[in-house]
């Protein structure tokens, strides 16, 4: 197994996120801590605290409380923003995306969006999965020969569409 390294902060993004996002990240990186162990500590899934940190996700009173304590951080120092603000989402990067991870997924939507959605459509009809009512999670496989794979889940509330409920979209 692999050394487990820390996500830390991309230095070039870091303009178009929340100012407390460096302060998380930092003590993140400080502390030693992933984002599973944080997670584990919130109660939260690992993808929606990484969501916080990157001002993508909202987060509750205790999240920061916890976060807080966690961290050894003031929660004046980002709690304003994180319970009283607006999460940002996908305002983080560039479209298309240049960070060559993130280009990967987008790369699967752009080759698989249509498969995917021929066979939701058959399944559920015509609708669409939300990405509000939703869950996602990321999990390590390792296969026969000693591969890596990535697991991505994605969980979304499925709406079926009528022609009233396009009306009010």
């Amino acid at each position: 197994m692999a050394d487990q390294r820390l996500a830390t902060l991309d230095d070039s993004i870091v303009s178009r996120l929340p100012s407390y996002s460096k302060s998380l990240f930092d003590a993140k990186t400080a502390k030693g801590l992933t984002f599973e162990s944080i997670a584990s500590s919130l109660g939260r899934s690992e993808v929606a605290v990484a969501a916080i940190f990157y001002g993508q996700a909202t987060a509750s009173a205790e999240d920061v409380d916890k976060l807080a304590s966690l961290l050894d951080l003031p929660k004046e120092s980002f709690s304003t923003q994180l319970l009283h603000g607006f999460p940002d989402r996908g305002r983080a990067g560039p479209m298309p995306p240049v960070e060559p991870l993130i280009y990967r997924l987008y790369e699967i939507v752009q080759n698989y969006g249509y498969a995917f959605k021929a066979v939701m459509n058959e399944k559920f009809g015509d609708g669409i999965m939300s990405a509000i009512c939703f869950d996602t999670k990321v999990e390590k496989e390792t296969d026969a020969q000693g591969a890596a794979w990535v697991v991505i889940t994605l969980r979304g509330k499925w709406y079926a569409l009528s022609l009233f409920s396009i009306l009010l979209i």
